[in-house]
């Protein structure tokens, strides 16, 4: 090489082949990605479906925590690999926050979802992105530009658009929905932070560890003994919710904001027609409207963090929810 040089001969250039081998390799990635949040859709469809069919015969809390403990048992092959890495006190201490948080978060989900319909839940859900992009501001310290505050009006607005105060009664369902918006904002932050250090079936495992240990006093309480039968489609719901945390992580892990964020509008759909064909529930217009607008702004912060950052992956909405 040094004869080359001496002589002002170069050798052939790979920075070509690597631009080429990078940019097939992000395509690659953005396909993952959307393949892994469309099965993560489709998995949290399934979940609201089973626990709408379940409805209210099971205190809240109880349910979600029947869901856990069969979710903790399908990890329990993992626990090694979960526990095999030492970690500070401090890493302990985020999976701990993250778990409360999304305990409180899904014991309120569970009581929205045997109350109000599948898209209200579905469509609802979707402020917690804007809930994301507030605590990122106030609590990581990024700015809250222009952009992100235009965001967050225009989902608010969408909000109003599905709840309509003023023009049909709000149920405590619906403020139940509303609620859990803030607590999964703070699971969703945590998880992201989580994933440049660790692997998804460990963040997967801590999560199904600590929210279990978060609702059992509050199912304690409440106890009422289940059917077998409500008791088998707690165990689906398990399998299914699982099964989603860990396609959301492998997403978040590959995918682009642009591109993961619009598909959420996909559950909608999904969650809608559900509904629709297997519950009767009433075609609300409205909820699709708004449930639109919200997406729209979670999809335009997105597309302008994307432009501004080109390193930041997508911190779903979806969710982490159940």
């Amino acid at each position: 090489m040094y004869f080359l040089l001496i002589f002002g001969l170069r050798l052939p250039s790979t920075k070509g082949n690597a631009t080429a081998m990078d940019s097939a390799e992000e395509k690659e990635n953005i396909v993952a990605g959307i393949i892994w949040m469309v099965i993560t859709g489709l998995m949290f469809v399934a979940v609201t479906g089973i626990v709408r069919h379940v409805g209210s015969s099971i205190p809240a809390a109880e349910a979600a925590f029947i869901r856990y403990l069969f979710g903790a048992a399908l990890i329990a092959p993992f626990l090694r690999k979960i526990f095999k890495k030492k970690r500070s006190k401090f890493v302990y201490s985020i999976f701990a926050i993250r778990g409360f948080s999304h305990a409180l978060g899904v014991i309120l989900w569970f009581y929205a979802m045997a109350r109000i319909t599948l898209a209200e839940v579905t469509a609802i859900g979707y402020v917690s992105p804007i809930f994301v992009t507030l605590g990122a501001a106030l609590f990581l310290g990024e700015k809250l530009a222009l952009r992100r505050v235009l965001a967050v009006i225009i989902a608010f607005l969408g909000a109003l658009i599905i709840l309509r105060p003023g023009f049909r009664e709000i149920e405590i369902g619906h403020l139940a929905q509303l609620c859990t918006a803030p607590l999964f904002a703070i699971s969703y932050l945590l998880t992201k932070f989580m994933t440049k250090t660790e692997d998804p079936i460990v963040i997967v495992g801590m999560l199904t560890i600590f929210v279990t240990i978060g609702l059992a006093p509050f199912a304690i309480l409440q106890w009422v003994t289940p059917s077998a039968e409500e008791v088998a489609w707690l165990a689906l719901v398990a399998v299914f919710a699982t099964g989603g945390h860990y396609t959301m992580t492998r997403a978040l892990k590959v995918a682009p904001i642009m591109v993961t964020q619009p598909i959420h509008f996909l559950q909608l759909i999904w969650a809608t027609s559900l509904g629709l064909l297997v519950f009767a529930e009433p075609l609300d217009v409205f909820v699709l409207i708004g449930g639109g607008v919200i997406v729209l702004a979670v999809t335009f912060i997105s597309y302008r963090e994307a432009k501004l950052n080109s390193i930041s992956k997508t911190p779903t909405p979806i969710t982490t929810k159940n």
